[in-house]
């Protein structure tokens, strides 16, 4: 099986790919460049697809990867999860970008065309992006909004449909809210974003929110949109719109302080980081799988619940060694404190921790 394939199984045409020609290297990763002449020798071509909420990261991330390996290309096609991991079963991307690990039922059934004899030998999943998840919207005049868990889950549950509602009211007393209705604007696509959303408002809000998290967006009613840019656009182009998305592409449209137990907290890097600090691994997992358990229910003050965990998929075993080793290089390029900074100072993401570094580092170090 060959793993430079170019077919992408649903590939939107309308998202442009993040095609770099000259890919850098990881400076402090031997197998990315030459220690004595600082030169590169790595030289080839990776393709992906997958998250969109990586864009911005993954446009730094080969910006800076590029600045070091002049004869690597990596072209990531922000595709949107559901499709990376379709493309990743299929063979068609050599790694994917997904706001979700594989679950439990597609690790058991394999079968991952990408990596040599199916994935038989494991695959890596690294949390290597982490992003808080606004709560997005285009109200005149308006440019924050207190709202707990049952308020969010009211409003796009449809329950909660106009912006004067006592709910948003109450926890707003000096906010001139209209008698405006509420639109709210969901992902068309299968979504990671969608599922961590939907998982948050599962476990902090199961009184108002009484679907299963899911990628797929339960309600058939509302405003749906294709990709982290579709749902963005479309709030930023329907006064009353309310959304979700990764926090680094919301812009100037208006946005929620989530609260718990009456304490609100905004959206920052270092308020989503909290919630991954003390995330217990998905037990049953091979050596490389760093797949996380998150508590979106936590109450804990200064933490921003909704936070996005988007993880970098690879192969343990590559059937060609060149790919194995871009693949190797690019993961430590994203995993060093530079390619974390890179990210931080594009997307807004946090910075993993040190600790978190030296597991997926070890993990990096399966791929062969």
């Amino acid at each position: 099986m060959k793993l430079n394939r170019i077919a992408k199984i649903g590939a939107v045409g309308a998202v442009a790919a993040l095609a770099l020609t000259a890919c850098a290297a990881n400076e402090g990763t031997d197998s990315s460049s030459d220690s004595s002449e600082g030169t590169s020798t790595l030289s080839g071509t990776l393709d992906a697809t997958g998250a969109s909420s990586q864009t911005a990261g993954q446009e730094a991330w080969v910006a800076g990867f590029q600045t070091a390996n002049p004869d690597v290309t990596v072209n990531y096609e922000p595709t949107g999860s559901g499709t990376g991991r379709e493309n990743f079963v299929a063979g068609a991307s050599n790694f994917i970008g997904s706001d979700r690990a594989f679950n439990d039922e597609e690790i058991a059934a394999g079968g991952f065309g990408a990596c040599a004899d199916g994935g038989s030998a494991g695959i890596v999943e690294l949390p290597l992006y982490i992003s808080p998840i606004a709560v997005a919207f285009n109200l005149e005049g308006v440019d924050t909004l207190n709202m707990d868990a049952d308020t969010i889950a009211g409003i796009f549950a449809e329950e909660i449909t106009n912006w004067n509602d006592e709910a948003i009211a109450s926890l707003n007393p000096d906010a001139e809210l209209p008698d405006l209705a509420i639109s709210p604007v969901h992902r068309s696509d299968d979504s990671g974003t969608t599922e961590t959303f939907t998982e948050y408002l599962h476990q902090a809000a199961p009184d108002a929110w009484t679907f299963d998290a899911d990628g797929v967006w339960p309600l058939q009613s509302g405003e749906a949109a294709q990709g982290t840019s579709g749902v963005v656009d479309a709030t930023r182009n329907g006064n009353g719109a309310i959304t979700y998305a990764d926090a680094s592409q919301v812009g100037d449209l208006g946005t929620v302080a989530v609260g718990a137990d009456g304490d609100f907290t905004e959206y920052s890097s270092e308020a989503a980081a909290k919630i991954v600090e003390t995330a217990p691994r998905v037990e049953g997992r091979s050596e490389g799988d760093l797949a996380l358990e998150i508590d979106y229910s936590s109450v804990e003050a200064g933490v921003y619940p909704i936070a996005l965990v988007s993880y970098l998929i690879g192969c343990v075993e590559y059937e060609d060694a060149n790919t194995a080793e871009l693949v190797s290089s690019y993961f430590s390029y994203i995993a060093s404190p530079e390619g974390q900074q890179a990210a931080e100072e594009n997307a807004g993401s946090a910075p993993i921790s040190d600790s978190l570094r030296e597991e997926i580092d070890s993990a990096i170090a399966l791929i062969g």
